[in-house]
């Protein structure tokens, strides 16, 4: 699955409020105060964060082998051909409020997660092409999960499927404001809006460790709400952060010459930086306005005329790649090795535009109705990687007769903008992938999807081009051949290299900090990195 802007990174004026030190609590800070704490609407780093830490999952995958591993579910067994699969509960589970979890609460938060009145990100993996599978309860500890045709690799997907308080599902409770009970190592014991966030040890866990100790470790979490990245960087190396999931080029520089036993660099990262432009059908944008950006032609012209070498260089100080595509070439299994990234050349952009009837007089470019071309490009505000990345799109597409006005923006703001209003004219912005299948991107690339960032939420595809993406997406959702699946994803990959509905520009490496005092930590490439397996860190 992947989220959007998943690294975001956010400026403050002030430094939070630390706090006194609280004895085994570990602390880190996130960007912006999570969108929703309910683990079937998680769209965004933060919330994505949260929902790690506290929501149980059936089965878990190991970040560092790889291995699909038990967690609520004692055991799985596929069976029919592939086309289902039957989970063993442990018994006696409870939620951290000591209400049971059985197979009904599971069963009910699947029924949540597919139904399609409230578009859920967890559900739109767990699609077929055939639609909805059948869930049935077989008794308090047992559920199968039936698809019409076999579904590849199903199994994995449940390590992004959280196990929701079954009170969610009632518009009261989320009215009340109230926090929910979770069944992972930590559940929310406070929210303090734009401040921090504190998780507790669950006390209802199941896990323990081979000597019989409850797990976790660690008594409780708390993640601070710290917008800037410097003062982050700050905190961490006066000891009041225990870590840093993602760290910023021009700090990971800092903190090697100032704490570099506390510096890790694991290389390429899953993710990547893009740019795109609204094509949402709301009518918030002119019409021939519009039409440029739901033009391939002017996309590719754009994608020309940016200097990818030079981002790699300036912004991330060659801790970064020129991105090929949709899928990092960390990725090593599932990126398409035919791609390159696009070439850097204006004279091509401007060929490309003038096929398109736009000209270029005394430096400003105009379309035919004598129009010039100028829009606002929006990032998060504070992020000095985006804020460079757009600098030098706006400096490379003046080059080209293009006026782009830089507009940072703080996170909700720029979340309602982009996902409910489509206030915007282009943005900035980040996928995060959560896991190395692109099964569980299907919340981008289905024209339906929550996520697909240009135009959300499609009752029919805008395109053919969409239309086939769809197709190919959940051909591959049914396939059982890994090597099938990998023609119809080297297409995919293909096809937005082509229509460029997205503006690929790089693959930043993945850098990160942990004090020496923080125990247990196997940082690992695939989302949330340093936090993979909280359970079993210590403070010492």
């Amino acid at each position: 699955m992947k989220r959007f802007a998943l690294a975001l990174l956010f400026t403050f004026s002030a430094v939070a409020a630390s706090g006194p030190a609280v004895p085994n609590e570990l602390r880190f800070a996130i960007a912006a105060d999570p969108g929703s704490f309910d683990p079937l609407h998680v769209e965004e780093s933060n919330a994505e964060i949260v929902r790690y830490l506290t929501a149980g999952v059936l089965v878990r995958v190991n970040r560092v082998s790889g291995n699909l591993e038990p967690e609520l579910a004692a055991s799985w067994n596929l069976n029919e051909g592939g086309r289902a699969l039957t989970f063993q509960l442990r018994p006696g589970l409870k939620f951290s409020d000591g209400t049971p979890l059985t197979a009904v609460e599971v069963g009910h938060t699947l029924e949540r997660a597919l139904d399609p009145k409230q578009p859920s990100p967890a559900g739109d993996t767990l699609r077929s092409a055939e639609g909805i599978p059948e869930i049935r309860v077989t008794s308090p500890v047992s559920l199968t999960i039936r698809y019409k045709t076999p579904k590849p690799g199903f199994e994995s997907l449940f390590d992004g499927l959280g196990i929701a308080d079954p009170r969610l599902a009632d518009p009261a409770f989320v009215k009340t404001g109230k926090l929910p009970a979770s069944a992972g190592p930590f559940y929310i014991a406070e929210f303090h809006r734009g401040d921090f966030i504190r998780l507790r040890r669950n006390p209802n866990y199941w896990k323990r460790d081979q000597a019989g100790h409850p797990l976790p470790y660690l008594d409780s979490v708390r993640l601070d709400i710290q917008q800037n990245k410097d003062i982050e960087l700050t905190r961490f190396l006066r000891g009041e952060l225990h870590l840093i999931n993602r760290v910023d080029p021009d700090n990971f520089s800092r903190l090697q010459k100032e704490r570099p036993g506390a510096a890790r660099n694991l290389g390429p990262s899953l993710d990547s930086q893009f740019l795109w432009f609204n094509q949402n059908a709301a009518k918030t944008l002119p019409e021939w306005k519009r039409k440029w950006f739901t033009s391939t032609v002017f996309r590719r012209a754009i994608s020309h005329a940016v200097h990818r070498d030079d981002m790699v260089r300036i912004v991330y100080g060659g801790s970064a790649h020129a991105a090929a595509g949709p899928i990092s070439p960390a990725n090593r299994f599932w990126f398409n090795k035919e791609l390159k990234p696009l070439a850097t050349d204006p004279a091509e952009a401007l060929k490309l535009l003038a096929s398109e009837g736009f000209a270029l007089r005394d430096g400003v470019l105009k379309d035919r109705g004598g129009h010039a071309v100028e829009f606002s490009l929006v990032t998060n505000s504070g992020n000095s990687a985006r804020e460079r990345l757009a600098q030098i799109v706006q400096s490379d597409l003046l080059k080209i007769g293009i006026r782009v006005n830089f507009v940072p923006l703080e996170f909700n703001s720029l979340m309602d903008r982009i996902g409910k209003s489509y206030d915007y004219e282009a943005a900035i912005l980040g996928f995060t992938n959560v896991e190395l299948d692109p099964l569980l991107e299907k919340n981008v690339w289905l024209s339906s999807g929550p996520q697909h960032a240009w135009a959300p939420l499609q009752k029919s595809p805008a395109t053919p081009w969409e239309a086939r993406i769809d197709e190919l997406e959940l051909k591959q959702a049914t396939e059982g051949s890994r090597e099938v699946r990998k023609k119809a994803i080297d297409e995919v990959q293909r096809i937005v290299v082509a229509e460029v509905p997205l503006i690929y520009l790089v693959n930043p490496d993945y850098l990160c900090a942990i004090s020496p005092a923080l125990q247990g930590a196997q940082p690992a490439v695939a989302p949330p990195q340093v936090l993979w397996n909280v359970e079993w860190l210590r403070l010492r």
